[in-house]
């Protein structure tokens, strides 16, 4: 989602959904502790909410700094990546590399929701490299939900950090939605949330009758209209009176231009 969801992009995603939940890019704790101005990196309009600001990062004093910085901030929810598997993130202990490291994850975590009293969720993969889908996901899960965490997303398929470049990580290894919702059935206490190459409202609808929610990356900026259809569809409620066309001034001229094309 790095340079896609955006600050512009989610104030444009607000027009067409009231309720989808929305989340920055990933933002490491060395550019919120160390960056300046922080507007740069934390920066958001009051339309935007709800709102969770993704962070990446390993140490756990810097989280729980980092998360009480966004509360004061105003953000709804602090999202923990565990799932990016670039190699500049990977170098640095964040992401889906720590996939490796529960007992680190949910040392995170505890010392986050201390901090704060908004909530702390954690987003991850089905595993890493030679994981087994079922066991070692099974103990990353049960590890960090022993330390607080009760929200999980999961991305529905694994993330090989030897041998695929991050872009091949998003489409390469196969997708795996019964693992998920076989996660759900053995937590069934626990809200798990769903990733990875969902397209449609459809598609949306027949997740959750597995698992408590889906989150959709990639198909919601190269297709934003798709958000049109959510308050609607999966809330029952009604959404933004939203209009796919809109009229532009240009040179003395009125052109329409295709909002589901917008990009920030």
């Amino acid at each position: 989602m790095m340079d896609w969801t955006t600050r512009d992009y989610r104030a444009f995603a607000r027009t067409l959904t009231k309720r989808a939940l929305l989340y920055t890019e990933m933002v490491t704790t060395g550019a919120i502790l160390h960056g300046t101005p922080r507007e740069r990196f934390l920066g958001y309009s009051e339309v935007e909410h709800p709102l969770a600001l993704q962070l990446g990062g390993s140490d756990a004093g810097e989280l729980a700094e980092c998360t009480a910085i966004a509360e004061a901030w105003g953000y709804d929810e602090v999202n923990l990546n565990v799932g990016c598997p670039s190699d500049r993130v990977q170098n640095n202990m964040i992401g889906a590399c720590l996939m490796g490291y529960p007992e680190k994850v949910a040392e995170a975590v505890r010392a986050m929701q201390a901090a704060v009293s908004i909530p702390v969720t954690v987003k991850c993969r089905i595993g890493i490299d030679d994981q087994d889908e079922d066991a070692d996901l099974e103990r990353f899960i049960a590890i960090v939900a022993d330390a607080g965490c009760e929200v999980f997303t999961v991305h529905a398929r694994k993330a090989w950090l030897q041998g695929l470049s991050p872009k091949q990580n998003r489409d390469v290894p196969p997708l795996n939605y019964p693992r998920v919702h076989r996660l759900k059935q053995s937590r069934p206490e626990l809200h798990i949330g769903i990733n990875g190459g969902i397209k449609t409202l459809a598609e949306c609808q027949a997740q959750l009758t597995h698992v408590d929610s889906v989150m959709v990356g990639r198909e919601a900026y190269q297709n934003p209209w798709l958000l049109a259809g959510v308050d609607e569809q999966l809330f029952g409620e009604q959404g933004p009176a939203a209009s796919r066309w809109m009229p532009q001034l240009h040179s003395g001229r009125i052109f329409s231009s295709a909002w589901m094309k917008a990009r920030s």
